[in-house]
């Protein structure tokens, strides 16, 4: 398949038609239909953008989704949620920086109702389905983001993440997602879920396509590896408590890396770090929601919320507090090394029906939030690279002091990666 700078390339070249490639995207949307990765197809907007394309643009012509909780002129505005049927009213600024690029927005994907959920099961049109099989979950909150990208709908699609919504898809999914630093893409004109943990990403086939696109939206360049990196490998327990089938798939990234320098590195504790997002998480998330009748959303959102009510005024404040001292941890850990690794997620793709368990699907949330928690909380840049392997995809988390920096890696890696195949 081509990358983004190849498809752009050609579009501005005059070799390749704005219009041949929205019509293939919207082609290849509907023979992925079942698997609700798209829940707004904007036939008439992307073939009217194609038409009157200039084919200029770092982006040119490029197909992209949008997650659904992003404001799109014009298109439903309705984050995944019965309780919600409004227009966007104007382009949030990721949106316009697509546009600006050359990009053509064909639609919305799929999200876990307001982005309040990781296994992208609860939306009014119903659960996302992994492509690789679709009876399992593609994790989320940007499940249809991650299963697009994964199914050749489209080759980037714009995603958020709170605590792990870009990275735990593209992890299930076998694709990448790129977490840049906070802020890096704006979050104006997006639901918000927590305005502390919130970031945007995108996903894309590779890792070259993730830092050209965000090169493209927010003028991030990958730092050049001019010597074999210094790789920090995660010790934490917590952190490498996985199934077998990731567990496989995680010794035999850490051997095919024996070139680089690997040193063993502890993350700051785990309990603390995790307790510390949830409760900056839970007081914001129901700050958002007051007001709104929450009589149609999704069970478990409902029940999120409810627990997120219990999070006490003193929690929160202290809360703020440790984020900046967990924060000065790893900035002391990245110190040493060029970057961290980890499992991006404990387990492979669970069924959809896991979801629907006597215990809410805590046991499965908690696999697919363990590890990815961490970087909301720190803000720093985070990418899930999927590790080759020959069973369901399993990710590669990569945490560096730097967007710049954790495009390097990833590229790094991917391309020994693609030496050892």
């Amino acid at each position: 398949m081509r990358s983004l700078e190849e498809i752009a390339a050609g579009v501005r070249a005059g070799s390749l038609n704005p219009a041949e490639l929205v019509e293939d995207a919207l082609a290849r949307a509907a023979d992925a239909a079942a698997l609700n990765a798209v829940v707004h197809l904007d036939v008439e907007g992307a073939r009217k953008a194609a038409a009157a394309h200039d084919r200029s643009g770092a982006l040119a012509g490029v197909p992209v989704l949008v997650k659904e909780i992003i404001e799109v002129e014009g298109l439903p505005h309705r984050c995944g949620s019965a309780s919600l049927d409004e227009v966007g009213r104007q382009d949030a600024e990721v949106v316009r920086r697509l546009r600006a690029a050359g990009a053509i927005v064909v639609g919305l994907s799929h999200t876990h109702e307001f982005a309040y959920g990781c296994t992208g099961t609860s939306n009014r049109a119903g659960p996302c389905r992994n492509p690789h099989d679709v009876s399992r979950m593609t994790g989320g909150s940007s499940s249809g983001s991650a299963a697009a990208v994964a199914a050749g709908v489209v080759p980037l699609a714009i995603g958020t993440d709170t605590a792990g919504s870009v990275r735990i898809p593209a992890a299930l999914c076998g694709v990448v997602g790129f977490k840049p630093s906070y802020n890096t893409l704006p979050a104006d004109r997006v639901f918000p879920l927590s305005q502390s943990l919130d970031h945007v990403g995108v996903l894309t086939r590779s890792a070259a396509d993730a830092t050209y696109a965000l090169a493209a939206l927010a003028g991030v360049v990958a730092q050049a590896r001019t010597a074999t990196p210094r790789l920090g490998i995660v010790t934490n327990p917590e952190y490498l408590d996985v199934t077998p089938e990731v567990g496989s798939a995680w010794s035999a990234l850490v051997e095919r890396l024996r070139d680089a320098h690997l040193v063993d590195v502890r993350l700051p504790d785990w309990a603390s770090s995790f307790s510390t997002a949830a409760n900056l998480q839970g007081p914001e998330a129901v700050a958002n929601h007051r007001g709104r009748s929450q009589d149609l959303y999704q069970p478990d959102v409902r029940q999120r919320l409810l627990e997120a009510s219990q999070v006490q005024p003193a929690d929160y404040e202290r809360a703020k507090t440790e984020a900046v001292a967990i924060t000065a941890e790893l900035d002391a850990v990245l110190a040493d090394v060029d970057a961290i690794l980890t499992p991006t997620v404990l387990t492979t793709a669970p069924l959809i029906t896991a979801a629907d368990t006597a215990d809410g699907g805590l046991g499965v949330r908690k696999q697919l939030l363990n590890n990815t928690r961490l970087a909301n909380l720190t803000r720093h840049a985070a990418v899930s690279l999927p590790i080759p392997t020959p069973g369901l995809p399993v990710g590669l988390q990569i945490i560096a002091i730097s967007n710049e920096q954790a495009a390097g890696i990833a590229r790094w890696i991917e391309g020994i990666l693609a030496v050892s195949d």
